[in-house]
C-alpha cells in the first residue's frame, strides 16, 4: 500500500511547486553570501568533480536493487555514447544490497559518471526528478535500470529529439517484441488503453523507460510520486509535441520486477483521473513576449 502524501491528490503547493533543490537558500543561521560548512548530501557526494565538464546530455538511471545489473549498463551507455560530450546520472533510490558500491567502484574507468543516492526508497519518478535536477545537460535521456532498455537505441532517440525544433519536447520509446511474462504484458495493455481513453495521449507504450526530452520541458511539469508514467499526456499538455520511435527490449538478465501488477494497476487508475484533472485545469501554452 502506497504512504499517504505519495500520490498525484497532494497538498497543492507540493503538487505544483517542486522543492527547492538543496542548497538553493542559505540554512537557517548562515547569512546570504557567508560561505557554508561542506556537508555530505544528495548534491555532494563527490560528483562535484564534474562541475567543470562541457556537459550537453545527462543520461538518469533510476536503480533500485540492480547489483549485477547497474554495473554492465553503466558501461554499455558509455560505450553507446562515446562521441558525446555526456554526464551518467545514476539514482540509487534506497537499495538494500551492493549498487552503489557497484556504481562507484566505476568512476575511475567512466569519468563523466556519477551516483547520487536516496537515504529510503522514494520510487522511479522521484529519482528520475532528482537525476534531472542534478543535471548539467540541456538534453535529458532516461533508461530504466534493470538492463531491459537497449542503450544502443539512445542515438536514435536524440537524432529524432534534435532535428524536431522547438515544438518536440520528448521522443519515446515503443518496446517491440516485449521480453516480459504474460502477465505483465497483459496488464499493461489493458492499462494502457484505459489511460489512451482517458486521456487522449495517442500514447502506445508509456511504461518504456527509454525517453529523450529537453530538460527545460520536464522542469515546467507538474510533480507528483508515479509521473513518469504519464510524462508524454503532461508534456502535451504544456503544448509540446511527442515523437515515437520504436525500440529493442531485452530480458531481464538478474534480480525480478519492483512492482506488482495489482499495485500498479490501482495506483495507475487513481492517477489517471487526477491527471486528467490536471488537463481540464489548464487553459493551454503561451508565449509571452517582452515589450
Amino acid at each position: 500500500m502506497r504512504r499517504f502524501g505519495t500520490g498525484l491528490f497532494i497538498a497543492a503547493v507540493d503538487l505544483y511547486k517542486a522543492r527547492a533543490a538543496f542548497g538553493r537558500l542559505p540554512p537557517p543561521g548562515i547569512r546570504s553570501g557567508e560561505k557554508r560548512p561542506t556537508r555530505q548530501s544528495l548534491w555532494h557526494d563527490g560528483s562535484e568533480r564534474n562541475i567543470g565538464m562541457d556537459v550537453a546530455l545527462s543520461v538518469v538511471v533510476p536503480v533500485k536493487d540492480e547489483a549485477g545489473n547497474a554495473a554492465p549498463l553503466a558501461r554499455e551507455i558509455a560505450a553507446a555514447l562515446a562521441g558525446e560530450r555526456a554526464e551518467f546520472i545514476f539514482v540509487d533510490d534506497g537499495s538494500g544490497d551492493g549498487t552503489a558500491a557497484e556504481l562507484q567502484a566505476l568512476k575511475a574507468s567512466i569519468p563523466g559518471l556519477r551516483v547520487l543516492q536516496h537515504g529510503r526508497n522514494m520510487g522511479q519518478s522521484r529519482a528520475i526528478r532528482t537525476g534531472v535536477l542534478a543535471a548539467q545537460g540541456g538534453i535529458i535521456v532516461t533508461l530504466d535500470g534493470d538492463g531491459q532498455n537497449d542503450p544502443a537505441d539512445v542515438p536514435k532517440l536524440l537524432a529524432v529529439l534534435r532535428a524536431g525544433g522547438n515544438t518536440l519536447g520528448m521522443v519515446s520509446g515503443i518496446r517491440r517484441r516485449r521480453q516480459d511474462s504474460a502477465g505483465r504484458k497483459w496488464a499493461s495493455a489493458l492499462a494502457n488503453g484505459f489511460r489512451k481513453w482517458m486521456l487522449k495521449d495517442a500514447a502506445a507504450d508509456t511504461g518504456c523507460g527509454l525517453k529523450a526530452f529537453r530538460r527545460d520541458v520536464f522542469l515546467a511539469l507538474p510533480y507528483f510520486d508515479h509521473m513518469h508514467r504519464f510524462l508524454i499526456a503532461l508534456v502535451k499538455r504544456e503544448g509540446y509535441e511527442v515523437a515515437f520511435v520504436d525500440v529493442n527490449h531485452r530480458p531481464r538478465l538478474r534480480g525480478q520486477s519492483k512492482y506488482g501488477n495489482l499495485r500498479r494497476a490501482l495506483v495507475g487508475i487513481s492517477d489517471t483521473f487526477g491527471v486528467r484533472w490536471l488537463q481540464r485545469r489548464f487553459s493551454g501554452a503561451v508565449e509571452p513576449k517582452e515589450i
